[in-house]
């Protein structure tokens, strides 16, 4: 990423109107990157730091490809797809995993994902995809799988040197944290991640090109029928790759274009970052007026009497 100091630039803000009326106002920063790292343009600060969380997902699944486990163990795009999901933890959801799994000749009760609350099995997680392709890289290499979540381990230092590469920088100066499902999460500058999403969506490499083609053919698996991410990827017909982050992040690439996208709303709010992400999209150009539209009945129109408004615009640098 660039990393000459700039001046930060207005935030976005986000107002749920009830009958026109503002009910509460949530604020959230944004940064756009090319493939390159330069920064183009940015709501509030590119160097805003925060914990990347599942919008991490599709470079964790590098290590998958990188080792040669899709092709051992004869796993498809679909598998792929769900290994960079957030999933619902469906039926459909659950037996792609074990999907996985049963591949790699390994017992399901090797998942280290918590059990979802009311779900009988730890394959309805939603992160339970993510595990399963780490556990598979674990089996195909002869690495240990009771430990794969453990920053030291074999398969989380693969993950961590191929973000680092990515990155231009030595993995050791990323703060890294437990996320929810037991996985290392890493904090990076909102810059950071578009730079990542812009790498995704540039075309330039084999490997990241099959991620987004599991990902955008296969939109279902990386959320849900009726998901941000999933709606989003379906309506652009694989020109956007999406990843959504738990506490308010959002991570957009511009397939073709090298351009990545890294939205983050400061109190966390789900709403608050899917309304910006629609006022961004429809200002770059990367959704049509009709599909800005039609996302938005969906992901602005919060109830009867109350709706989401965007005050701002990203600023070019």
């Amino acid at each position: 990423m660039n990393r000459v100091k700039r001046s930060p630039t207005h935030r976005l803000e986000i107002h749920l109107l009830r009958e026109g009326i503002i009910e509460s106002v949530h604020h959230v920063e944004a940064a756009i990157c090319d493939d390159r790292g330069r920064v183009l343009s940015t709501a509030g600060s590119a160097e805003t730091s925060a914990f990347i969380r599942s919008a991490l997902k599709p470079f964790q699944a590098l290590a998958v490809i990188s080792t040669g486990t899709l092709e051992r163990y004869d796993l498809n795009d679909k598998d792929l797809a769900i290994i960079c999901s957030s999933h619902q933890g469906t039926v459909e959801h659950a037996r792609q995993v074990f999907n996985i799994l049963w591949r790699a000749d390994i017992d399901p009760n090797a998942l280290q994902c918590p059990l979802p609350s009311g779900k009988p099995s730890r394959l309805q997680y939603n992160c339970s995809g993510k595990h399963a392709g780490m556990l598979a890289v674990c089996q195909q290499r002869g690495w240990p799988l009771n430990s794969y979540l453990r920053r030291s381990s074999q398969i989380q230092k693969l993950i961590l040197s191929k973000i680092a590469e990515l990155l231009g920088m030595p993995g050791d100066e990323l703060i890294s944290a437990h996320d929810d499902c037991g996985a290392p999460t890493y904090s990076m500058q909102l810059g950071q991640m578009a730079h990542l999403y812009a790498q995704l969506a540039s075309g330039n490499r084999l490997d990241l090109e099959r991620i987004v083609r599991a990902m955008t053919y296969h939109p279902r698996m990386v959320a849900a029928e009726g998901a941000f991410d999933t709606e989003l990827m379906q309506v652009s017909q694989g020109e956007i790759v999406s990843k959504a982050g738990a506490e308010g992040i959002q991570c957009i690439g511009r397939v073709g274009e090298g351009l990545g996208l890294a939205i983050k709303a400061l109190d966390g709010s789900k709403r608050a970052k899917y309304a910006a992400a629609l006022q961004i999209l429809k200002q770059l150009g990367w959704i049509t007026p009709n599909v800005a539209e039609s996302l938005s009945e969906k992901f602005l129109k919060i109830g009867s009497y109350t709706r989401l408004e965007v005050v701002g615009e990203m600023a070019l640098l």
